[in-house]
This record gives structure tokens, C-alpha cells and sequence, in this order.
């Protein structure tokens, strides 16, 4: 059986969101996040791929800390074992009892197709029926668009893809998500078209944070429907979720409700995310960990298992 990081820190958010800083054998910490489902008795657990991250991404806390490592397969699987346990959902139901944790994604701290062979190595361990037996069309893997690990991720674990686009010009894309620079939009999206597990039952998600004044015009939306024409695919707005020393804002709600309708007007589903967790930073973006580079320098992959 694989390791379980040790619960550092659980917090409750008002909207019962829970949030939990783990740490692990090496001392560092990552922040995992279960979301309730409140039409349903089931919710999803964002799992966490590395401590810190290496995007610098401008409107997410994550980005703000500097890249310590990444987490390794039994670190990665111990979050959702760690979480179910916390539920009391640990051995796995059976038969005609439901999972209340049953959907992972893979949305927490860091880029996971930068964490590609642990991350892979984990949900393999996740879907296989001998380990958690959670089905791929319950994991959602999100990236900003490392486009070529798109393609081997879709070959070897066509799981769900989410795709954090959050701007449709390369000029402001290159200035909030800096990958953007290595992989420009036109090839992100020639990846999103190739990806084999996307269908009309399991489309695409495009993320899209919504921030005053620079991403929320008619003219944005309507160049979204140009990028994602022929796509199967979905659009989930995000207002902004603010955190300490965050330079940009949240858009105004008639400018998202604007957008939504523009977008759904044009035939893609595009609903307006409601913030989850806002209260203990636990909410889309506002992840981070005080967790540090080793006095050697070491920020590479890591095998081991957690405590």
C-alpha cells in the first residue's frame, strides 16, 4: 500500500468546503481541496501535483511560489486516500454504495504534464480495479498547455481534459500565463482538436478567470467561439478569486453574465463557477504552501512515499 502524507492543517470552509495542507516525508507541504457537490451527495477532490509550481502564472497564488518539487506517485494517490479517510470513506464502497469522494481532478498546486510519469503512475493506481477503481471519465487532468505531453496524455490515460486558457490574444496570454510564450494559442488549440478521449459526452473544458478590464469584453467572447469552433467542448467562467497582494479584479457580474451568454448563445455550454472556499483561501487559485527549495538546489521528481 502506498504512503499517506500526514493532515498538517484541515480547515472548513462556510460553504463546507474542506481544505487540507499536507506534509510529507521530506517536511514540505502541498494543499489538497474537496468540494461538496451541493445538488448531489458526492464531490470532487482537487488533488495537488507539485509543491509550488514553475508558471508564474499571474492571477494565481500558486504561481507566486517558486517551484520545490514535484510530488511523487504515492504522494499524489495518499491526497485522495488522506481525503477519503477524513470522510471515513476508506476501504472503498462496494456494490450499491455510492462514493462520496468520486471525482478527482487534478487542479491543485502545480502543472501536472510537468509531473507527467507520477502523475500517470498515480492514476493508473486510481483507475485499476485491484487499487481505488475509480473510472477515467471520473479524473479531470488540467493543464495550461504543455502541448506535447497533451498528446501522450491523451494516448495513455485519455482521461478528461481541462484546458486553463484564460485569455484569447497571445499578447495578454503570453503576459498571464507565460507558458503561452513556449506554446502559443493556435498550437493549444491544434492540440485540444487532436486529443482522443474528447467527445460530445466527454468535451473539452476551457478555464477562463474572469478579470476586469482585461479578458471580459463581447470581443473576447466572441473570439473564444472562434478559437474553440469544432471542439467539443465546455467553458467554465471563474471570477477572479482574490488573494493577498493579487494585482488584478474580479469582473463585474454583468460583464461575466454577458460573456456566458454570448458563448452559450453560440451553442457551448458556459457556466458561471461559484466560488468555493473563498474564506480559507481554499477557492480556484489561491493554493499555496510555504514550502522551500533544499539548501542543494533540488527541485526534481520524487518517488518516494509519503508519511
Amino acid at each position: 500500500m502506498v504512503g499517506r502524507p500526514e493532515a498538517a492543517i484541515v480547515q472548513t470552509s462556510e460553504d463546507e468546503t474542506r481544505k487540507f495542507l499536507f506534509r510529507f516525508r521530506d517536511g514540505q507541504e502541498a494543499e489538497t481541496v474537496y468540494i461538496p457537490d451541493r445538488q448531489e451527495d458526492r464531490g470532487a477532490v482537487c488533488i495537488s501535483s507539485q509543491v509550488g509550481c514553475t508558471l508564474s502564472c499571474r492571477f494565481c497564488h500558486t504561481g507566486t511560489q517558486t517551484l520545490v518539487r514535484n510530488l511523487g506517485a504515492a504522494e499524489i494517490v495518499g491526497q485522495f486516500m488522506a481525503a477519503r479517510d477524513s470522510y471515513g470513506e476508506w476501504p472503498s464502497p462496494h456494490g450499491e454504495t455510492p462514493r462520496l469522494l468520486s471525482t478527482i481532478v487534478l487542479m491543485g498546486m502545480g502543472e501536472p504534464l510537468y509531473n507527467y510519469e507520477n502523475v500517470a503512475k498515480a492514476m493508473r493506481i486510481v483507475m485499476d480495479g485491484e487499487g481505488i477503481g475509480l473510472s477515467r471519465r471520473r479524473i479531470t487532468l488540467s493543464t495550461s498547455g504543455v502541448v506535447p505531453m497533451m498528446d501522450r496524455a491523451g494516448a495513455e490515460l485519455a482521461v478528461n481534459l481541462a484546458v486553463s486558457l484564460h485569455a484569447v490574444r497571445d499578447d495578454l496570454r503570453d503576459e498571464i500565463v507565460p507558458l503561452n510564450r513556449k506554446y502559443p494559442i493556435a498550437d493549444l488549440m491544434a492540440a485540444c482538436r487532436r486529443y482522443p478521449a474528447a467527445s460530445n459526452a466527454r468535451r473539452i473544458t476551457f478555464e477562463y478567470v474572469m478579470l476586469k478590464g482585461l479578458n471580459d469584453t463581447p470581443a473576447d467572447a466572441h473570439e473564444l467561439i472562434r478559437l474553440i469552433a469544432g471542439i467539443p467542448a465546455k467553458v467554465n467562467l471563474i471570477p477572479f478569486n482574490p488573494w493577498p497582494g493579487s494585482p488584478y479584479e474580479t469582473s463585474y457580474g454583468n460583464a461575466i453574465d454577458r460573456f456566458a451568454q454570448i458563448v452559450m448563445d453560440a451553442g457551448f455550454s458556459s457556466p458561471v463557477r461559484t466560488p468555493r472556499g473563498r474564506d480559507i483561501l481554499a477557492a480556484c487559485g489561491q493554493l499555496r504552501t510555504e514550502g522551500k527549495r533544499s539548501a542543494d538546489g533540488g527541485a526534481g521528481s520524487r518517488e518516494g512515499g509519503a508519511v
